[in-house]
């Protein structure tokens, strides 16, 4: 008998791109529903979390569990998973001493730009 493995990330990819397809948020049944309903329970909530985690995908309370939607706009995708790895690092001065450092002329002025922007206080 043959496995039916999913490649590193697969399912995650999988995941992404159920969610990517729907309308509204999905709980944790419906994505496993989508995903053909063979897969356990407890793994797709834990590919959710932990997509959740990476900030790859957005959730909100529904019921006694979460309802996950995907980040659609592909710079927010990236913004987010930035976010996350400078969250991780205990020196964030530095990591973002050593990205400006790296940066081109062009995105390096793009950046000084947006940062002279008056720009309101998040909540």
């Amino acid at each position: 008998m043959r496995s039916r493995r999913r490649s590193r990330g697969g399912l995650e990819e999988a995941v992404v791109e159920v969610l990517s397809k729907a309308k509204r948020p999905m709980t944790t049944a419906e994505v496993r529903e989508a995903l053909g309903g063979d897969l356990a329970y407890t793994t797709v909530m834990t590919v959710l979390a932990r997509l959740h985690g990476k900030s790859a995908v957005t959730r909100q309370a529904e019921g006694r569990g979460y309802a996950y939607a995907a980040i659609r706009d592909p710079a927010e995708r990236t913004a987010r998973r930035m976010q996350h790895l400078l969250a991780g690092d205990a020196d964030s001065a530095t990591v973002l001493t050593r990205f400006v450092d790296n940066l081109s002329p062009a995105d390096e002025a793009t950046l000084r730009a947006l940062l002279e922007v008056d720009r309101p206080s998040a909540p």
